[in-house]
C-alpha cells in the first residue's frame, strides 16, 4: 500500500480530485486551509478570511499498481500550477 501526500493550491483541488478518481484510487482525504513554510517561503494565516492563496493537503492511500496512473494524471497539474507530492510506504495497523 502507498500513501501519497499532495500540497497544492485549493483552486486546483477539483482538477486533482478528478485525476485521483480517474487513476482508480479507492479514496482520498482533503484538509483545507493548510499553512506552513516550504521552499517558496511562508504561507500566511492572514489568508483565512478570503481563502485567496490557501493550500490544501490531499492524502491518498492506494495499491502500488495505481501509482503510475496517479502520477500521470497529477504530475502535469503540479508542473503547471505548482505544489508538491510525496509517496511513502503505508502499512495498516
Amino acid at each position: 500500500m502507498k500513501r501519497v501526500d499532495l500540497i497544492l493550491s485549493e483552486r486546483e483541488l477539483d482538477a486533482v480530485i478528478k485525476a485521483i478518481d480517474a487513476a482508480g484510487a479507492p479514496g482520498y482525504s482533503v484538509l483545507k486551509h493548510v499553512t506552513g513554510k516550504g521552499p517558496h517561503g511562508l504561507v500566511s494565516d492572514s489568508m483565512d478570511f478570503s481563502g485567496l492563496g490557501a493550500n490544501a493537503h490531499v492524502i491518498v492511500f492506494c495499491p502500488e499498481d495505481v501509482l503510475p496512473k496517479l502520477r500521470q494524471g497529477i504530475q502535469p497539474l503540479l508542473d503547471y500550477y505548482g505544489g508538491v507530492a510525496f509517496v511513502a510506504e503505508a502499512e495498516a495497523l
